[in-house]
């Protein structure tokens, strides 16, 4: 009878350990789909944001509430390349969301992967965006890659850096964001830890600044 009991014990003890073996491969498995699931928002956020505002800005390229200050839209684009675009722009006021007829101008930029290297990503870089002859502040919401093309009215492609900007017709915005952490349960699925950040791709294609066509 004692024996028998003993066995009951061990048998039990064995269960119970399984059981909870069990739970907690439960709990990891739902902690890394929460960490998985909460990384892809936040890049999917950050990528929202980055393209709301280029698209924003990029589309009042040459735009002046006072028309007179840019008589002719092909002088609008400053200086194109393929990380840097510098324009005319009016930016909206408190008063007036149309602008105050005053030209500003807009440069846009990413600097290299060393100024981030405060985030465990070695591949983000900040995104500058300056308004007329302010100190660049870069902005880090993960950007890892940030490509400008352009083309002129024949929809043929420029050669970058641009010499004459004045043939810009449309451009083609590339812009990737990644989480400036890697997530824990890709770690040890991929080779390089590199490839262990959850990452967002956006590509507009032929982007026209309305302005620009006003010829």
């Amino acid at each position: 009878m004692g024996s028998q009991t003993i066995l009951d014990l061990i048998a039990s003890t064995m269960v119970f350990g399984s059981l909870l073996l069990m739970m907690l491969r439960i709990n990891v498995t739902q902690s890394e789909t929460i960490q998985m699931y909460q990384g892809d928002l936040l890049v999917q956020q950050n990528l929202v944001e980055v393209t709301r505002l280029l698209e924003y800005d990029f589309k009042k390229i040459g735009y002046c509430k006072d028309p007179t200050k840019i008589p002719d839209p092909s002088d609008a684009i400053r200086y194109a390349d393929s990380l840097k675009i510098k324009f005319y722009t009016d930016f909206p006021t408190t008063d007036d969301p149309q602008g105050d007829g005053q030209l500003d101008s807009l440069t846009y930029y990413v600097g290299p992967a060393s100024e981030a290297s405060a985030t465990p990503n070695p591949n983000d870089k900040l995104l500058y965006r300056v308004e007329n002859d302010a100190t660049p502040v870069g902005v880090n919401l993960g950007v890892t890659e940030f490509e400008l093309k352009y083309y002129d009215t024949f929809r043929d492609q420029i050669a970058s850096p641009v010499s004459n900007c004045g043939l810009i017709q449309y451009m083609q915005i590339t812009i990737q964001v990644e989480n400036l952490a890697a997530a824990d349960s890709l770690l040890g699925t991929f080779a390089s830890s590199e490839q262990a950040y959850q990452k967002a791709y956006w590509r507009q294609v032929r982007l026209v600044a309305k302005n620009l066509r006003n010829r």
